[in-house]
Parts: C-alpha cells; structure tokens; sequence
C-alpha cells in the first residue's frame, strides 16, 4: 500500500472513530441496555444530560446506534457485527499495508534499556520468555501467568526449565485449581503483595519492572537487560532474595536426563543434590583471582550450599587440581561460572 493510501486510511478510521470518554461511556451502555432515552442514558452513566444529546448523535453519525426520533428520544444498539463491519475491513487492509512496511528493530547485542509504556513492558516480558533455551525462571502475578500460560507451556515443551514465583501468594490458585505441571517444573508463592515481575532466560537476557508499572502507573518504568553483565545482579536478586523468601507449591523431580545446561549455580547444585551417581561438568566462566576468561572440566567431587541458598557452589576435579566454582560475582570460590554443562559420560563441552 502506498504512503498517501496508508496515511489516508489511518486518518477515516481516526476520525470515524472519535470517541471521548463520554462516547465510550455511552455506546457501552447501550449495547448492553439495548434499547435506552437519553435521560436514561445519563442516570447510567453520570453524563450530564444535555451532553447526551451531541454524544448519541456523534455515535449515530459513525454507524454505531439508530435514533429514533420520537418524544422521548430513543437511542437503539446496532449488531457491532454489522456496526463494525467497515472499519475491520478497513482495518484489516491497513494492517496488510503498515506490515509492509514495518521492519522489525534489532535487538542490541549489550545493552540496558529503560521501558516506560505498560505494552512495551509486556511485549519484552513475552520476548523474555520465548527467547529462553534452556532456563527460565519468572516472577508473575495470578493474572500475567494466565495471560502467558500458552506461552509458558510451549517454552517448557521444547524441554526449557521453567520455575515461576507467583505473588501475593493469597491470590494464587492451589495446585488442584491449575495446572502448574503444565507450565513449570518449580513453582512457589510469595506472600508481598509488591513483589516486582521479573524474567530471566538463560543467566544472560533479563526484564525488571515494578508491579505499579505492569499496571499502568504512568511514573514507572521497566528495566531490559539484554546479555548485559549488570544482568547477573537481577539474577541473583530474583534467585536469592525472592525464591528464597517463597513457599513452594509445586516441584517436580529431577529428570535424570543429560547432558544438561545451566545458567545459575543454584538451579545446577539443586538438581545435582536430588541425584546420585558421578557428574562431569563443563564451565565457561572468569578466574576469581586474575579474572581472565577461562574454562574448565571434570568431575563433580561435590555440591555445597547454604540455608536458604544464600550461596551455592561445586568443587570440580580437573585432574590437575580441584577447583571451587560459584556463581556470577563469585569471591570465594575459584572460578565465577557464566554458563554450566553437566553430563554423565564425561565433561559434556560447553
């Protein structure tokens, strides 16, 4: 579609569809009334009556009601089958023209970016997600687990660890009422009621943002972390003082199932604790000491953490040495690991 045709079809449905609120207010109520006067229309809707008048003619004008002009007048519902039938065609034929034309951006291969808009914060929350290919963990409300539950399910079909914190945790549904299995191998409840919505796929891209900016609230803004090293101090916030803080509801056994890829230090020393047997592990990570890049395989000799896994790590044997290794912005340990790979047959490559 051409530039001059989309611009001339975005401004007929603008100004076809000019609601104000009290528009809106109207139409709604009769639709649902069906059949209604204009001093009726204001006792529903506290439009002050001699507004009524203009707001029903301007909804009669667009297509969407019949005026009947009798004493007094009435105001009648139209099918919005019918009523809208011009404007999805219309519409329709404007989306096939903007898709031509859209090209997608490009996501920043580093970066931090502020989001401010309640859709952009859920489009990056939904992208979060898809994007995981091994690890997911989230922070969700009740209704936003509803709203990516198709989502949720698909990513943990194609064999993603998903575990999911849910809050307030007096709003969750019991596991008898949904079904958690379907969506999640860990899940677990938090009682405060501004717990922020939190995503992390794989230990590298990240979204923050407030329960007050998920909502709406126009002075609140969202937080993306795309591959960036300040995203590890949301990983850790969420793996340590959120998960740590909460009651879990649902977790399923570990599936003996490798070789397995691991993004956080807790959810590799958690899993490894639950089995028995000998574990090989490759680590992609940063010597604590220089902090030089390296990587290092071996046996797993053993799994440590602490009440409420305020710290977790494993000692690998290397065959030259031992070597403890932590998590992201490890101290004590002797290597910081950004990515972990566990297999039963030997070290697994990362």
């Amino acid at each position: 579609m051409a530039s001059d045709d989309l611009l001339s079809s975005l401004e007929h449905i603008a100004e076809r569809l000019d609601f104000g609120e009290y528009e809106a207010k109207a139409y709604l109520t009769i639709l649902e009334h069906g059949e209604l006067t204009a001093a009726e229309i204001a006792e529903y809707t506290d439009i002050p009556q001699p507004r009524v008048y203009d707001t029903v003619r301007s909804l009669s004008d667009s297509g969407l009601v019949e005026l009947r002009e009798s004493r007094p007048m009435k105001v009648l519902a139209i099918d919005p089958q019918e009523a809208f039938a011009e404007y999805r065609d219309s519409l329709s034929t404007l989306v096939t023209g903007l898709n031509e034309r859209y090209t997608q951006p490009a996501r920043e291969a580093e970066g931090v970016s502020l989001v401010k808009s309640r859709p952009t914060m859920l489009r990056y929350l939904e992208d979060v997600i898809r994007s995981a290919e091994y690890e997911l963990m989230v922070s969700l409300t009740p209704d936003l687990l509803e709203r990516y539950h198709e989502t949720l399910a698909d990513v943990q079909s194609q064999g993603v660890a998903v575990e999911i914190l849910l809050s307030p945790a007096a709003a969750v549904p019991g596991p008898d009422e949904f079904d958690y299995i379907d969506v999640a191998t860990t899940v677990r409840t938090r009682r405060g009621v501004t717990t922020p919505i939190v995503a992390v796929a794989d230990g590298e891209y990240a979204m923050y943002a407030t329960r007050e900016g998920i909502e709406g609230a126009e002075d609140r803004y969202g937080v993306i972390f795309n591959r960036s090293e300040l995203g590890f101090l949301l990983s850790g916030f969420l793996n340590t003082v959120l998960w740590t803080t909460a009651e879990t509801i649902v977790d399923e056994p570990v599936a003996d199932q490798f070789p397995r890829r691991y993004g956080t230090i807790r959810r590799c020393v958690s899993d490894l604790s639950q089995l028995d047997g000998t574990y090989y592990a490759s680590i992609e990570g940063r010597d604590v000491e220089t902090g030089e890049h390296t990587q290092i395989e071996g046996a797993v000799t053993e799994v440590l953490s602490e009440k409420n896994w305020v710290a977790a790590s494993l000692v690998v044997d290397t065959g030259d040495r031992e070597l403890e290794v932590g998590g992201q912005v490890a101290a004590l340990e002797d290597i910081e690991a950004h990515e972990i790979v566990i297999g039963t047959d030997g070290p697994p490559g990362v």
